[in-house]
């Protein structure tokens, strides 16, 4: 096309050039040549507008079948996004029904301060549901408090929760289990089988949790605990006392190393706090780091003696504005109360 486009310009150029020549030499051209000249011309000129009406109508062709491409691209793309919000409000719909059964099984905050009184609950789930759980129960004179953070978060820590309960509830009330140690044991050999590597040939499964478990004997004025990576803090006189855990995880303990158990005198004010470690292990702050123990230990000075209401919002307002515009990075869980502040009937 471009060929003949440059073939009727050398066309019209040499007429051009034999019209002067004609005009120069001799004047003004005969008329018969004239209208040779001006039929050649017309001729031309038609073809060029035919064969430039053919490149546009070809053009205009193309263009008419992007679009027609690109809005059957756009088409499906919009039936794609219809489908996939579809699922992610299935998906939703399914976790929120997921977050109530799990609520339904976790202990309100009101039913733990019928045990004791000036105590409370923080806890904040990553994914709508938790991989961090806890659990109390009475028996005789001792009330036993468990708190505990599974493998993952989101519906998997969520399944590993419903698993854990099942374990605690089954070893204290049905074995008849009352030493903390013996509880952990217990439970760490029952998610071993449970996770058992004939169920799950060629692979193996690191499904675990971190627990701390605490039996209050109100009568004795004395608490026993045990921990696997679960530290508990203890509040007397203005000083913070850690009781550390065992570094073994629950369910991952085959040669069955057994865990300590410590016992610890009650005063009348002292507090104790027990938690996972989504909150010290949040990012956040001016230069995006973990809050760290540090931080919390000196958090928890401050405020251990304020209402324990007044507590709670303390540590959930402090632990938004350290995060920010930043993703909370795992489920939080932190449990305050003191033993020895009555039971409601």
């Amino acid at each position: 096309m471009v060929f003949l486009c440059l073939t009727y310009f050398q066309v019209y150029t040499i007429i051009g050039l034999i019209t002067a020549n004609g005009i120069l030499t001799g004047g003004i051209i005969n008329s018969p040549a004239s209208s040779f000249h001006y039929v050649l011309y017309g001729v031309l000129s038609i073809s060029f507008i035919f064969l430039l009406g053919i490149l546009q109508t070809r053009t205009l062709v193309k263009t008419r079948k992007l679009l027609r491409e690109k809005e059957q691209a756009f088409e499906l793309i919009e039936l794609q996004k219809v489908e996939l919000e579809l699922k992610d409000k299935d998906f939703a719909d399914s976790l929120i029904y997921a977050q109530r059964i799990q609520e339904a099984l976790l202990p309100s905050e009101t039913y733990f301060r019928k045990h004791f009184q000036d105590s409370f609950i923080l806890f904040k789930p990553k994914n709508i549901v938790s991989g961090d759980f806890y659990w109390i129960g009475e028996k005789g004179d001792k009330v036993f408090v468990v708190a505990a953070d599974c493998t993952g978060h989101g519906v998997p820590g969520a399944l590993m929760s419903v698993i854990g309960l099942r374990l605690i509830e089954k070893t204290i009330n049905e074995d008849n289990i009352e030493i903390p140690s013996k509880i952990l044991a217990v439970m760490s050999k029952g998610l071993e089988k449970t996770f058992s590597r004939e169920k799950n040939i060629g692979t193996i499964i690191r499904d675990g949790m971190d627990i701390g478990l605490c039996v209050i004997d109100r009568q004795r004025k004395k608490v026993e605990y045990a921990g696997a990576f679960f530290p508990l803090y203890l509040i007397r006189d203005g000083r913070l006392v850690e009781i550390a855990a065992d570094k073994i995880i629950i369910g991952m303990n085959p040669e069955g190393v057994p865990y300590k158990d410590h016992e610890i005198e009650l005063l009348d004010e002292d507090i104790f706090y027990i938690f996972s470690d989504g909150y010290v292990d949040q990012f956040g702050g001016s230069e995006n780091k973990k809050f760290m123990y540090r931080r919390f230990r000196y958090l928890l000075l401050t405020i251990h003696k304020f209402p324990v209401n007044d507590q709670k919002a303390i540590l959930d307002e402090n632990i938004k504005t350290w995060m920010g515009a930043h993703e909370q990075v795992d489920d939080m869980m932190v449990i305050g109360f003191r033993p020895l502040i009555g039971k409601t009937k």
